[in-house]
């Protein structure tokens, strides 16, 4: 594991070398894996990770269903909610189906929808990782849309190396690094040879130049 020390020095690094802008960057890591077959579905990364601090930036979530779960949904501010007779809709509408796929990175959907979801957008959420979390009747939603806000998702598929965002240049160096420490300490987790499996680790802004941590 790497020392939190070590990780604010190279926030903060690749922070000072990037060029000033006069708006706040995001901040990614950049991880590249080693010693291990990806070609496994057990090898792969598929987590959705709770950061410190957030990405600072805001984490688009849709909300399918009817009912109690839309009431919820936008008491908590939910950016987008889609009733039953819209799947169907969004079933025939290929274009706008991909263009919620590639706006929301979230998605929450009352169960007794699901089949609707999987039938009409699958073949749009599917590929991007964006399948619902089922939220069975019942269910008090506002606490898991807080969580999602604060969340970033790893899916590695078949690829060795992969980005997350951590942050961005608007936050203290300090909360970045603790954001990293988080994602690290999983991805660690869930490797078969924990660290043994990480090769690099890059820290960069949108627009900056990588700096090295691992």
């Amino acid at each position: 594991m790497v020392e939190r020390a070590k990780i604010v020095d190279a926030v903060k690094t690749a922070i000072e070398k990037a060029p000033k802008r006069k708006f706040s960057e995001s901040v990614d890591i950049t991880v590249n894996l080693k010693n291990i077959d990806m070609a496994q579905p057990k090898n792969r990364i598929d987590e959705t990770i709770l950061l410190p601090h957030g990405t600072g930036r805001k984490v688009g979530i849709a909300v399918i269903g009817k009912g109690d779960i839309t009431t919820q949904a936008r008491e908590a501010g939910v950016d987008l909610v889609i009733g039953p007779e819209e799947v169907e809709r969004l079933g025939g509408a290929p274009r706008e189906a991909r263009s919620i796929a590639s706006a929301y990175r979230f998605f929450l959907a009352e169960t007794s929808v699901m089949p609707q979801v999987g039938r009409f957008l699958g073949p749009r959420l599917g590929p991007r990782g964006r399948m619902p979390t089922p939220i069975p009747s019942g269910t008090d939603i506002r606490p898991m849309v807080e969580r999602l806000r604060n969340s970033v998702k790893i899916r590695t598929k078949d690829k060795k190396t992969f980005h997350v965002k951590v942050g961005s240049t608007g936050m203290p160096p300090e909360q970045i690094a603790e954001n990293i420490d988080a994602v690290l300490r999983r991805i660690e987790s869930v490797l078969e040879q924990g660290s043994m499996n990480i090769r690099s680790v890059y820290i960069k802004t949108t627009m900056g130049p990588a700096e090295r941590l691992v």
